[in-house]
């Protein structure tokens, strides 16, 4: 496990289980909603593509996302292990409703400057409303792309308990 990305719905936990895989594996972490929102009002980065396959060219990485479309391929293609967080909703909605609550409270900087706004709630793109509704969507994707025979080469280790994966990162 060199190339790895980790992979589930939002709210599973992608990037701090990535965060702390890169850290006792002495892999360099890369958070890919930091990547792809580069400056203030969620500005797109224009530039996500080449940022995305130079990152990748470097010999050893973790990266926390199924990725987005113009790099998902490219992901799944440098990737050597996929680690799937493949949670039920009843798992990762509290998660969602906790992490956008206290953002929203405390005013917390994200991607870019960026911050989770209280009108921000009633956006379908909000966390809340995005991991409810993708769920299932990103799911299927994930699994499709596991199962595709492009892919095979990929050590997959799928986990559909928190529990699982904190004694298998405990073993890392």
């Amino acid at each position: 496990m060199n190339r790895i990305l980790v992979v589930g719905v939002t709210g599973a936990g992608k990037s701090t289980l990535a965060r702390a895989l890169g850290g006792r594996l002495g892999l360099r972490y890369h958070e890919m909603d930091a990547l792809y929102f580069n400056g203030p009002g969620w500005a797109v980065n224009g530039n996500l593509a080449e940022d995305v396959s130079r990152l990748t060219a470097e010999g050893g990485w973790v990266i926390d996302s199924l990725g987005y479309p113009e790099v998902r391929d490219l992901l799944w293609d440098r990737a050597d292990s996929v680690v799937w967080l493949d949670y039920p909703k009843r798992v990762v909605m509290p998660r969602v409703l906790r992490r956008s609550l206290r953002r929203s409270v405390t005013r917390e900087s994200l991607f870019g400057g960026n911050r989770e706004t209280w009108r921000g709630w009633l956006s379908r793109e909000h966390p809340a409303w995005w991991a409810w509704s993708q769920h299932g969507p990103r799911r299927r994707e994930i699994e499709r792309r596991v199962h595709d025979p492009r892919f095979a080469p990929l050590k997959t280790l799928r986990f559909t308990r928190p529990e699982d994966t904190a004694a298998w990162l405990a073993s890392v």
